[in-house]
């Protein structure tokens, strides 16, 4: 699961059930959450059982995994349950059993074989040929206003950003600042260690952040989550370059075209229009991982150049770097921490020093991030070599990181007295699976997990087996 999966199902997941029940009964809803958010072995369960007739028996579903893959079983069914896409039914002299719920099941019937009056594929405007958007232009459109925000969190730096052309609305600066994405100084704004996190992923995971902040604040605005929730994953199943009416959108959808326009997920030549198209951005919301990678070539292409795509920069042994790139927004990011001196049309240079590179730490930057991007960023002629990032630099960062800091704490939860290393030796291996485990002693039988309500669900189900085997 990608890290924008990950965190648009962490929300889902804190829903109530009634929310799911109002999401759910949207077949476009149903259809986006099965292709995102779901692995290949629950998408083959639930593709199995979708036209079942009655529950199916616990002992059934086990036949259909091998013997040595019952964790990956485990962690498919638990997330379906999470997501309240399937749950167990008891009835009397009849095997536990499992049984997918409606309205989620109805709804993906319906979203795979089509029919129905409800609209929730968006409803495709009649426009004047004359009128037409083309997808370049929606491209240039979403270009210029994403590299709007991104500048405008880096642009503390000095370097002039207004190239762009994006007026940031008020709302647009006030979401920055309530994911703590920026932080305001004085009179102007100053990026954070998540910020410069933020800048650091692929387009696709940056925009479903600001979704999860935009559907945070949501009530603040008056907002209904279930009409935002449904909007958008309704616009990740629209087509890039058709135009879409607004006859049938909410007052709360309608309001979102306007502050979704601020990022430039969706384009309207004026507020007043009949209709809206969806962007790229837009458009790649609900995509798996391998389409991702393809359908958002197009737009990465816009918003970098093709020397970003292969690599840029030159990081030598002196600590000096050289950047061949035009890019205000990634000379932006340098200078972030390094102290750029000279500036050519298509290169920049500078050097790391200490001082630079305290000041980004001080900002919240990570002497890690820091080697990340100089590593995601090396130029091809480095990356011909094996440690193609000097040793002594990436060292000495991580040096002067720890200048100021000893200890780095991390809030969490640990989980101990285990009676038999059998019963540790699971939820610790599946919490490293899921990716919460920050720390574990073996001799102790003991661990530390960032999240504990899936351990604790794991924990829980495995009782319930031995219970019944016993």
């Amino acid at each position: 699961m990608s890290s924008s999966s990950i965190r648009s199902f962490e929300y889902l997941e804190s829903l109530p059930g009634t929310v799911f029940n109002r999401l759910y009964k949207q077949p476009s809803t149903a259809l986006a959450i099965f292709r995102r958010m779901l692995p290949q072995l629950a998408k083959s369960f639930v593709m199995a059982m979708l036209y079942m007739s009655r529950p199916l028996p616990v002992a059934d579903l086990d036949t259909w995994v091998r013997p040595g893959s019952r964790r990956e079983q485990d962690t498919a069914v638990d997330l379906l349950e999470r997501l309240q896409i399937l749950k167990r039914t008891a009835e009397p002299n009849k095997p536990r059993s499992y049984v997918l719920t409606n309205p989620f099941a109805a709804s993906l019937r319906q979203a795979l074989t089509g029919g129905g009056n409800h609209k929730s594929f968006g409803v495709p405007s009649k426009t004047r040929v004359e009128d037409e958007v083309t997808i370049t232009q929606l491209d240039d459109f979403a270009r210029k206003q994403w590299e709007g925000v991104l500048g405008y969190m880096v642009g503390s730096t000095g370097i002039g950003l207004n190239d762009a052309g994006a007026n940031l609305s008020l709302s647009v600066k006030h979401l920055l600042k309530y994911g703590r994405l920026v932080e305001a100084r004085g009179r102007g704004a100053e990026i954070t260690q998540d910020g410069f996190a933020f800048v650091l992923q692929e387009v696709n995971a940056q925009v479903w952040t600001i979704l999860i902040l935009y559907l945070e604040n949501a009530e603040e605005l008056g907002m209904d989550r279930v009409d935002v929730l449904s909007f958008l994953f309704m616009l990740g199943s629209l087509e890039l370059g058709q135009g879409y009416s607004k006859a049938n959108l909410t007052d709360t959808q309608l309001q979102m075209l306007l502050d979704l326009g601020d990022f430039g997920i969706i384009y309207q030549s004026t507020p007043d229009s009949d209709s809206y198209y969806p962007t790229r951005l837009a458009t790649t919301l609900t995509s798996d991982a391998s389409a991702l990678r393809s359908a958002t070539a197009g737009f990465d292409t816009a918003l970098r150049s093709s020397n970003d795509d292969k690599g840029f920069v030159v990081v030598e042994t002196n600590y000096r770097i050289y950047a061949y790139t035009s890019s205000p927004l990634q000379i932006a990011i340098l200078s972030l921490f390094t102290r750029l001196s000279t500036r050519y049309p298509n290169m920049v240079s500078g050097k790391m020093t200490r001082e630079s590179v305290r000041r980004a730490i001080n900002m919240g930057i990570t002497g890690d991030q820091i080697v990340d991007f100089l590593y995601t960023h090396a130029h091809p002629q480095m990356r011909k070599n094996a440690n193609f990032l000097p040793p002594t630099v990436v060292d000495q960062i991580r040096l002067w990181q720890i200048e100021g800091e000893r200890m780095k704490p991390t809030v969490g939860f640990l989980f101990k007295d285990f009676l038999s290393a059998a019963e540790y030796e699971g939820p610790c291996q599946y919490a490293g699976d899921i990716g919460v485990l920050k720390w574990k002693n073996d001799a102790k039988r003991m661990f530390f997990v960032t999240k504990h309500e899936q351990v604790a669900v794991y924990l829980k189900s495995q009782k319930e087996k031995k219970r019944e085997g016993g």
